[in-house]
Order: C-alpha cells, then sequence, then structure tokens
C-alpha cells in the first residue's frame, strides 16, 4: 500500500478531478479483473461443452453400430427365411439347438457342371452341445466298406446316389433315407442332414476370400474329361475355391513327374483342416460382413431339413464358439481295394466321441470321467 500510495502525483487545486480521474483506473481495473474474470469462467464452460459433444458423439456412433448390427443380423434371418437353405416349419417345444444337443449329417456330392453325380465324397457326422459350446465332427472316408443290416453291402459313399434314385418309388427322401442309415451305423439319433455340391463348397471359400493351409506333398492330376487340373506345390498357402477343391480331393497322380499319392484318410485330414480354417473366416469381423453373399451363393447348391427357426437358433447359439472346442475324429482303416475297412476299434472310439458330446462329456470332461474309479 505504500508503494501504491508513494506513485501517486502530487496534490493541487484540482484534486477532487485528479481523485475523479485516480477512481477510474481503479473503475478500470474492476472492469479489467471482472472481464477477465468473465473470460475465465467462460473458457470453462467451452471445455465441458467440448467433452459433452465428443461423448456425444462417440454414443451416437455406437449407437448407429449397435442398430447396424442388429439390422445385419435381421437381415440374415430374412434372407434365411427367403432362401432355400432349411425347411419352413416351427420347431418343437424343447428341441431347438439352445436348450439341447444336436447332430447332423454332412455330405457333400461330387456334382459338377461337366460331371452330375450324387456319390458323397465327403460323409461327416457333427454333434453340438449347447451347454459345453463344443462340437465333435467325425469324418468317414469315402471308400469305407459298409456292412449294415438291412442295407447292401457297399462303399458308404454310394447310398446317398442308391436312396436318390429310388426317391420317386419308395416315397422316401434320400436325406431321411441316409440318416436312418447313419443312425445305425454309429449308434446316435441323427436329427438333420445337410447336403453340398461342390460348386456350393467352391462358392462357400471365395466368398470368404479362401482359406490358409499348409499343404504336406506336391500335389499334381489332369482330367481332360471333368476339367479337373490340379497342381499344388508344397508349403503355406492361401487357396481360393477351385483350389481348395483340388486340395480336398486330391487322390493320386498321373503327372510326370508323379506327386505323392494321397489315401483316403489323408483327404479327411485336410478336409478337416480346410473347415478349421473356413470356421475362423466366418468368425472374423470381414467374415461376419460376407455371410449375406455367402447364403447368395449357397442358395442352388444346397439342401437342408433344419427348420428356419433352427438355423436362427444354431447362429445365435454356437456363432462364437472356439475353434478349440471343436474335435476332429477322422476314422481310418486299411485300404483293400476297392474298399478301406474300417477299424472297429477307431469306429467304436468315434461312436463314444459322438456319445459323450452328446451327453456333454467331450474334450477333458470325458478323460477325466474315464480315469475316475
Amino acid at each position: 500500500m505504500n508503494t501504491s500510495k508513494g506513485s501517486l502525483p502530487p496534490r493541487s487545486n484540482g484534486q477532487q478531478g485528479t481523485n475523479r480521474q485516480q477512481s477510474r483506473p481503479a473503475a478500470s481495473t474492476k472492469s479489467t479483473k471482472s472481464t477477465n474474470s468473465t473470460k475465465s469462467n467462460k473458457k470453462k464452460p467451452k471445455k465441458r461443452g467440448f467433452f459433452a459433444r465428443l461423448m456425444r458423439l462417440l454414443l451416437i456412433i455406437l449407437l448407429v453400430a449397435v442398430i447396424a448390427a442388429l439390422g445385419y443380423a435381421g437381415y440374415l434371418y430374412w434372407k434365411f427365411d427367403q432362401g432355400g437353405f432349411g425347411v419352413d416349419q416351427p420347431v418343437q417345444a424343447g428341441q431347438s439347438a439352445s436348450e439341447k444337443p444336436l447332430t447332423m449329417l454332412l455330405l457333400g456330392t461330387d456334382n459338377r457342371p461337366k460331371h452330375p453325380s450324387n456319390l458323397t465324397d465327403v460323409i461327416m457326422v457333427a454333434a453340438l452341445n449347447p451347454e459345453t459350446q463344443s462340437a465333435t465332427v467325425v469324418s468317414l472316408p469315402r471308400d469305407t466298406y459298409v456292412e449294415l443290416s438291412g442295407y447292401k453291402k457297399t462303399k458308404i459313399n454310394a447310398f446317398y446316389s442308391r436312396f436318390k434314385s429310388k426317391e420317386k418309388t419308395s416315397g422316401i427322401l434320400a436325406g431321411d433315407e441316409m440318416k436312418t442309415m447313419m443312425s445305425k451305423y454309429l449308434d446316435i439319433q441323427v436329427d438333420y442332414v445337410t447336403v453340398l455340391d461342390f460348386q456350393g463348397f467352391r462358392d462357400i471359400v471365395d466368398e470368404f476370400g479362401g482359406v490358409d493351409v499348409n499343404i504336406s506333398e506336391n500335389m499334381c492330376y489332369t482330367d481332360s474329361v471333368d476339367g479337373t487340373d490340379i497342381n499344388l506345390k508344397k508349403g503355406q498357402a492361401q487357396l481360393n475355391g477351385d483350389k481348395a477343391l483340388d486340395y480336398v480331393r486330391y487322390r493320386k497322380s498321373n503327372c510326370s513327374p508323379a506327386t505323392k499319392p494321397s489315401d483316403d484318410f489323408d483327404r479327411n485330414k485336410r478336409q478337416n483342416e480346410v473347415l478349421n480354417s473356413l470356421i475362423a473366416q466366418m468368425q472374423s469381423l470381414g467374415g461376419v460382413l460376407k455371410i449375406g453373399k455367402v447364403l447368395d451363393a449357397v442358395d442352388d447348391n444346397l439342401a437342408s431339413d433344419i427348420e428356419n427357426a433352427q438355423i436362427k437358433s444354431m447362429i445365435a447359439t454356437y456363432w462364437n464358439i472356439s475353434k478349440e472346442n471343436v474335435e476332429f475324429v477322422p476314422v481310418t482303416g486299411t485300404w483293400r481295394s476297392p474298399y478301406v475297412y474300417i477299424d472297429d476299434k477307431e469306429l467304436d472310439a468315434a461312436k463314444q466321441s459322438l456319445q459323450d458330446q452328446i451327453s456333454g462329456l467331450s474334450g477333458a470332461a470325458a478323460a477325466a470321467a474315464a480315469d475316475s474309479p
């Protein structure tokens, strides 16, 4: 304060005026302080407003993403309703995929534009359990010799074709006949059957952008009659639909130099490898967004007796199933031309794997139960 007073000019007769003049700076100072205070006060709301707007923007983006996801899920459900993928019938009470284990027969027919056929090169039976969020897939060699009461002794891949040729006279669908036969062969109840031809397989792989595999040996085979031209090199590879089909079909070589032949057991392993890669593709974000196109692609190349409502339930129940929780059980045996004679112990083990999955004792749980006294 003394410093402030010492800075004042000397008093004179115009003291009052001087006082008035001195009061102006004080008022100005107050005004400046007030202005600065106002500016300071105004800055804070701006800061809060920016973050508020940012949060609102993030919430809007999140809301749009949720709506888009729900909309896409609704689109997929609509596609199943409109497409020829399943059966337009209700699911019986207590029988939906979210409530009970299901079993499905998967058949891949050797049907191509230049080679029409109903022989099944791929025969798999899958059991899925909603409680354990796991699945078991048993694959059988196409040349498996089947000796089953009530059926002709022949290769397993010939049954669907035989049943198909008798549909008009028997009045029974080939798919239903296959479910009955495979239920008896594997000692389980097969709930559904899905048939996919070679073109459908190609389309699925292409729509997902290919599959990643590890080719164990060079593979070379050509057939000008049906247009087959297999030429695969050993090593890691990403295969498109045509090449992936070559990979799972390859059996022998007619090239020079010849490449190592492959038996049905190797084919089953490769089928499982490709299926595993497809699971990873489907569960990726890019794969999810391609599902609609995949459904369009297989519309004319896939037939199934699964109810549309059941398909929706399966998607909701198993969409996030871990690859580690999918157990592949390829059944092997002895090749004696023209048949593969399945090893009885392996067949019994495959049956047990399916039964364990259905009962909820799959994988480690089944092993623990087997070791318990």
